[in-house]
């Protein structure tokens, strides 16, 4: 089987939507070798993450200098003729994009379609690229023979957002990157305690610092607790509300933030971590979570929205507006082993769920149905 993909984020998102790309291609090829899976990128890439072999994986750029120049549009509308001349059985749109005009050749599509959040909280985005957005997922959800989506909130979304019959979609949830499924030796551990400076005991919080990821909400759940919170991810303008609200109660001794830190000291901080703390407004699947999980770190999310389906019924679930009940759940866990130990054991056994082999099967599951 020929299977192409969008590879825009595979090879120029470092996070997201490219971890997507980039676990879902890893984890078909080393499942199901015996397939050609072709990677179709607009301009020459610049994360290196898995083998491009030539064989089993390939990376297809634009051959025309016209195309090489306006490569946008070549994603979007001129790659039909190379998938068409590659003779793709099926084409995988892996960010809720497929190119116009696709569905019109023998070529089945199918499309991932992570979340509609710029529906649901049109106020975190602008104008212009809410109308974009809207169109590309319409239009992909329209004209796609299968959608994906990474959780039965991302497809009751699809269904009422965007109108589309349930039968025609099937949710294929997501995994992560194995270095937080294996062990993790003492050097690292060490090495990162020394680097990073870290306490013996601390939470922790990964994702982009915007809005909608409201850790500001776990920043005011501490501020009376002896405990440290450590909060890795890339800044936005909502850092500077964080900023001032530290400044304000004078607690920048409990609030550590760490940047560029590599995938392996990711790994290792999850695990050193006492509690994972995760007070997101709304989330697609919330990858985060299940890296927690995979770490054996308890995890504290919020209620509703995916977060039971990435967080188990042994993870705990707090309001995201009410820093009251934060507080009082992360105390719950820090001072009680015996509960974080049962936390530990539970999650890490329904995380399982999650493993590359399952999600390789569902998503081979889909590509034959397509084509049946």
């Amino acid at each position: 089987m020929n299977i192409g993909f969008d590879a825009k984020r595979f090879f120029h998102n470092r996070t997201g939507l490219g971890n997507y790309s980039r676990d879902l291609i890893r984890i078909l090829a080393h499942y199901f070798p015996n397939n050609k899976y072709v990677l179709y990128n607009p301009k020459p890439k610049k994360i290196d993450s898995i083998v491009i072999d030539g064989t089993t994986i390939v990376e297809k750029l634009p051959f025309k200098k016209i195309e090489k120049k306006l490569s946008s549009l070549w994603r979007i509308y001129n790659v039909v003729f190379q998938i068409k001349e590659d003779n793709i059985n099926i084409y995988h749109g892996l960010s809720g994009e497929i190119p116009i005009g696709l569905h019109k050749t023998s070529t089945k599509t199918v499309v991932t379609i992570h979340d509609l959040i710029f529906i649901r909280y049109p106020e975190m985005y602008s104008f212009f690229d809410r109308k974009i957005h809207l169109k590309k997922f319409q239009y992909a959800a329209n004209n796609s023979d299968l959608i994906i989506a990474i959780s039965e909130q991302t497809k009751r979304d699809i269904v009422d957002f965007l109108k589309i019959n349930p039968d025609k979609i099937r949710v294929v949830y997501q995994g992560c990157a194995p270095i937080f499924k294996e062990e993790i030796g003492t050097k690292l551990l060490d090495s990162v305690v020394e680097k990073y400076n870290l306490p013996s005991k601390f939470l922790l919080n990964v994702g982009t610092i915007e809005k909608r990821k409201n850790v500001l909400l776990a920043i005011k759940a501490i501020k009376d607790i002896d405990i440290k919170l450590v909060i890795i991810g890339k800044k936005t303008n909502y850092y500077n509300e964080i900023t001032t609200y530290i400044q304000d109660t004078t607690i920048e001794d409990k609030i550590i933030f760490l940047e560029n830190v590599s995938l392996n000291e990711l790994a290792a901080i999850y695990r050193l971590a006492t509690i994972f703390i995760y007070p997101s407004v709304f989330e697609g699947f919330g990858i985060p979570i299940i890296e927690a999980l995979y770490s054996k770190t308890p995890v504290i999310t919020s209620t509703g929205s995916c977060f039971s389906e990435a967080g188990g019924k042994d993870s705990m679930y707090v309001d995201c507006n009410d820093t009251e009940a934060l507080k009082s759940g992360i105390e719950a866990i820090l001072f009680d082993e015996t509960k974080q130990e049962t936390m530990k054991r539970n999650g890490f056994e329904f995380v399982q769920k999650f493993n590359d082999d399952v999600i390789a099967r569902e998503l081979m599951k889909v590509y034959d149905e397509v084509l049946s």
